[in-house]
């Protein structure tokens, strides 16, 4: 008896619901503004913007200014130091830890007890209810889904908070029925120490039934391979025979595909997802489509900022309606947990409109723009794929920074590459990089022109564990945290090169 047959029906409603996105996405954005407006009209910050006054998006755009971490740290302190109704009317007890700032080592990102609802739990639930459209033959409810996530602590030692990987957070407020289907136990997976908890996750899974992973790509390979080091097997569907799917997200798959294929033999469906630590963004809801369905109707508002101007002044902004295909955007949030207007630093392309879906293109910090060439990650992940796929290389790691002028006075590129496999020939792999790379980025290929702005990149091979070690030393190993692949400076991978012994 298939039970998720059964299990199934309860998501034929919800289906429904994402249904309406092809035809009312515009309308279901300005109600769920309306509601967030409405809500906080009371707060600190409602009464400082005239929420009561604010009854359409164009005197919502012009009243409120747009939001960085620096703009909202102070109202971050305020509340994991006790004080209400600032941001957001019901209290704030939970902050997830991300990436700093140039500022600030980390950002405390507020998490709401409505935002756990209406953005994360509930995304959690359509990546499910639309992986089960996928594969109506599912037997994802027969088994349990092992999560990889990250750990918490008190912060600070206040009894106001507690503050940890988002991860961590969803782990220690799910719902206990939600933790009869799920692997590890709460105990291991809130483990702080990351070895030791792949070690534990490991060993604690190795007997379960499970049908389904959920994690980022990169750290989840370090447990599988682990896994297949202890039990000896060469591949995964060996250890747990009725895998189906796995969800990732928190970057991208490309890189990664190859080498899972080889750990995992069977036809393991793949469903990418879009969960950051400020809110829960989209599915992918075809895989035949790498694009994600962008999810309308969470507690989020949704504008767009055009990437060329992205640190102007006063950009042009725009709600989803107003939005161009094939165009690069920074995404501009607002949320119930109190994040207006905020520029949470990705950077996206839509691909349809009906329903709008979107592929994730980078980070608006993340490019490498030294000499006009305005490389992004997306172009970086394309190269690096023909690369690969022509040099029968595989790339676990890579970092890739501007050398500014050397002893001979010449520009170029230096990526640090840490491979899975080495390519057949290294200068190989670096040409044909940098020849798709002036196929994708028509900047990239002007300023490489003739030799002249800049010369021919350069491709640094980075010893086994490099990335890994350098993550740790910094104190960000594990969970949601990664490494920084494109960079305009050269602080990162300095520090990089200084461990390449």
């Amino acid at each position: 008896m298939n039970i998720t047959k059964g299990i199934g029906k309860i998501f034929a409603h919800r289906q429904r619901e994402i249904d309406l996105y092809a035809t009312q996405a515009v309308e279901i954005q300005q109600n769920v503004l309306k509601e967030l407006v409405h809500t906080a009209r009371n707060t600190e910050w409602g009464e400082k913007y005239g929420y009561d006054t604010i009854y359409d998006y164009d005197t919502f755009r012009k009243r409120v200014p747009l939001q960085t971490y620096d703009d909202i740290k102070s109202y971050v302190k305020r509340m994991y130091d006790g004080e209400k109704n600032l941001i957001w009317p019901s209290q704030i007890r939970w902050f997830a830890k991300s990436s700093g700032t140039t500022n600030d080592k980390s950002k405390f990102l507020p998490v709401s007890k409505e935002s756990l609802q209406q953005i994360h739990y509930k995304g959690g639930t359509d990546a499910v209810a639309l992986y089960l459209r996928i594969n109506p033959n599912s037997r994802f409810f027969s088994g349990k889904g092992l999560i990889l996530g990250g750990s918490h602590s008190p912060h600070l030692n206040s009894r106001h908070t507690l503050v940890g990987d988002l991860s961590a957070i969803l782990i220690q407020n799910v719902s206990p029925l939600v933790n009869l289907i799920r692997v590890p136990s709460k105990k291991i997976a809130l483990m702080s120490e990351w070895d030791t908890k792949i070690e534990a996750i490991a060993r604690s899974t190795i007997g379960t039934n499970a049908t389904s992973l959920s994690g980022v790509p990169s750290w989840f390979l370090v447990l599988i391979k682990r896994i297949l080091e202890i039990t000896g097997k060469s591949s995964l569907e060996e250890v747990w025979p009725n895998l189906e799917v796995f969800f990732h997200g928190g970057m991208s798959f490309a890189p990664y595909r190859e080498q899972y294929q080889q750990v995992i033999h069977n036809d393991t469906r793949y469903v990418e997802t879009y969960n950051a630590s400020e809110g829960f963004f989209g599915i992918q809801n075809d895989l035949s489509d790498p694009a994600m369905l962008l999810m309308v109707d969470y507690g989020i508002f949704y504008e767009f900022i055009p990437l060329d101007e992205i640190g102007k002044e006063n950009p042009s902004v725009y709600s989803i309606g107003e939005v161009e295909l094939n165009k690069n955007y920074a995404i501009v949030i607002t949320t119930c947990c109190g994040l207006w207007r905020y520029m949470i630093g990705d950077t996206i392309r839509f691909t349809s409109r009906d329903p709008y879906k979107f592929v994730i293109t980078g980070r608006t910090k993340h490019f490498i723009n030294a000499f006009g060439e305005e490389l992004i990650i997306d172009n970086a992940e394309k190269g690096l794929a023909r690369a690969c796929a022509e040099t029968g290389a595989q790339v676990t790691e890579y970092s890739a920074a501007p050398v500014f002028m050397d002893e001979k006075a010449k520009c170029r590129h230096q990526w640090l590459i840490e491979f899975a496999r080495l390519p057949d020939s290294l200068d190989k792999f670096a040409s044909i990089l940098d020849s798709a790379l002036k196929e994708v980025n028509s900047d990239y290929e002007a300023k490489r022109s003739q030799d002249i702005a800049l010369q021919p990149l350069e491709v640094i091979v980075a010893r086994e564990n490099l990335f890994h070690d350098w993550l740790k030393e910094k104190g960000k190993l594990g969970g949601q945290h990664k490494v920084p692949r494109l960079s305009n400076t050269r602080e990162h991978i300095e520090q990089m090169l200084a461990l390449n012994y």
